[in-house]
């Protein structure tokens, strides 16, 4: 079955004649170093939105211009890594040596005003990478959900720190510290909430931030750069954007960086993590590749099934990490589930994001002839188109693709392909999948789909150990944030959630001293004057 692909959605794409909406013009071109905001000395570009116009020819007159995006330079990146370091200042700088309350205080004038900008915010993002007006809504709210929740948190974690340890004749108090500089890469997909889960709990825990903006995706950290200059302390917090190459690579290279925030593949995260003069200083708080697989089994409600793994591999398109990217469908059951899915991808709506559409052009450029070159791959080797929409394209539009029955020589078996593209593949008995697992090298999550309570610990029991989150009879997905969201082999490095992303961006530290009556009372004076910011006893309410 050949792509189609003259203009089959043009009709779909934005009318300015019948749609008054204006597009946005958003100018990135300015980077944050030191609590200054500055003109970039790079190289700047337009942004273009995925959206097209519709009754164009399509030779270039169908784009819409959105903003400019620019391009650091080596001399940009150096600089702000600098800044950054200037301002952490061993542990003694403003930033580091403040109380933990004082640093709180920033940060909700901070959620304050990024609520604020809630409607430009999501407005960006519904332009720029075109996630739906729901989702585009909700990516700013749960940020900002977020950062309260990281607040709280921080709390807890403060107030637990408190009480003196006594044991083997020594008292103690331990805290936790900041650990230095870190590098932040922001992701295209998330690019406000995947972002924030790394760098509030990274201010927050007071360590200085450098942030790079994706080159898409980059433009709704604009309203942020004058928050970030107007609330926090000179260098705290420094924004460059551009290609990651010219970006990250002198930044690490500097040797100034502590802590490497990554979203992005492993092939990338390993680059960068070896070019640092000293790796194994740096910590690692990376998101990466997955491959995550939905495993259906005999006896599975299929309409449960259904809904679940439409939701969870055509979400945003596809285009999310905790996407399912892979089912597995026992052979007893899989021709009705492939035709059930099959007619559920088909109900959904393909339209722009602003009017509830469940499928909207892909943010990606290169995106859609990737798709096509694995379908033609998969179809070459025995795999059928069996939804009747299937393998539409139209520029940046992209309808859903079914793929049944596929094998596991087959390119969209193995790679991660981050679109509108599902395989399924049957299998007979449970070992299939597992030697499946044991070969791959993601290990993010799973979802199991069943009725029968016998199916679930043999399946649990060896998932456990190659991914790190198994959704039973659900989609998989990173939320609630006060659960563990991490992955094992290339998938991730570290654990991030509101509990565990501040113990990824700290350190604990141990006061400690003999137990007599001379260094306890000498505890207690310096207690009692709270004059040191880690040898304290101050609750946060």
């Amino acid at each position: 079955m050949s792509a189609s692909s003259d203009k089959v959605f043009d009709s779909i794409f934005f009318d300015a004649s019948k749609d008054s909406r204006k597009p946005p013009s958003v100018d990135c071109t300015d980077v944050l170093i030191n609590g200054e905001l500055r003109a970039d000395d790079g190289e700047i570009k337009p942004v273009h939105s995925p959206i097209r116009k519709a009754n164009a020819s399509g030779d270039g007159d169908d784009l819409i211009e959105i903003g400019r995006y620019a391009y650091s330079t080596e001399a940009t990146a150096l600089a702000a890594v600098q800044a950054a370091s200037d301002a952490y200042k061993c542990g003694t700088g403003a930033w580091p040596a403040m109380t933990p309350r004082a640093r709180i205080e920033y940060v909700q004038k901070f959620a304050v005003a990024l609520k604020a900008a809630r409607e430009e915010i999501a407005d960006i993002i519904q332009w720029e990478i075109c996630k739906n007006k729901g989702a585009a809504f909700k990516e700013v709210d749960r940020t900002v959900e977020y950062i309260l929740d990281t607040i709280a948190e921080l709390k807890k974690v403060e107030n637990e720190c408190v009480p003196m340890k006594v044991g083997g004749g020594i008292v103690a108090q331990i805290k936790r510290s900041p650990l230095g500089v870190v590098l932040c890469a922001a992701p295209y997909n998330y690019p406000l909430n995947e972002t924030y889960t790394t760098l509030i709990p990274a201010l927050i825990m007071g360590n200085t931030v450098v942030l790079k903006t994706p080159r898409t995706g980059g433009l709704c950290h604009v309203p942020t750069l004058k928050m970030f200059a107007d609330i926090f302390p000179p260098g705290v917090v420094n924004v460059v954007h551009g290609s990651g190459r010219a970006v990250f690579g002198p930044i690490m290279k500097s040797g100034l960086v502590n802590v490497l925030a990554f979203i992005g593949s492993s092939g990338a995260a390993n680059s960068l993590h070896q070019s640092h003069p000293r790796p194994f200083t740096v910590r690692l708080a990376l998101g990466l590749d997955a491959k995550n697989p939905a495993i259906v089994m005999r006896n599975a409600d299929l309409d449960v099934a259904v809904k679940q793994v439409t939701l969870g591999a055509l979400s945003f398109c596809g285009q999310r990490c905790t996407a399912i990217k892979i089912v597995f469908v026992h052979e007893s059951i899989a021709d009705e589930f492939a035709e059930r899915f099959a007619a559920s991808v088909d109900e959904l709506r393909i339209g722009l994001p602003w009017d509830g559409a469940d499928i909207t052009p892909l943010a990606e450029p290169h995106k859609p002839a990737y798709l096509r070159k694995v379908i033609d791959d998969a179809v070459s080797k025995g795999a059928r188109i069996i939804n009747k929409r299937g393998n539409q394209f139209d520029r940046s539009f992209v309808f859903p693709t079914v793929l049944y029955p596929c094998s596991l020589d087959m390119t969209i078996t193995r790679e991660e392909q981050f679109g509108p593209c599902t395989p399924i593949v049957r299998f007979g008995d449970i070992s299939e999948v597992q030697r499946y697992m044991e070969q791959s090298e993601f290990g993010q999550q799973a979802a199991v789909f069943t009725q029968d309570a016998a199916d679930l610990p043999k399946v649990i029991d060896f998932m456990a150990h190659q991914v790190t989150r198994i959704n039973i009879n659900s989609q998989c997905q990173r939320g609630p944030d006060n659960l563990p969201f991490s992955g094992r082999k290339c998938s991730a490095i570290g654990t991030l959630s509101v509990h565990d992303a501040l113990r990824a961006m700290s350190i604990r530290a141990c006061v400690a001293t003999a137990q007599n009556d001379t260094n306890i009372k000498l505890f207690q004076d310096v207690l009692r004057e709270g004059e040191s910011n880690v040898l304290r006893a101050d609750l946060l309410i």
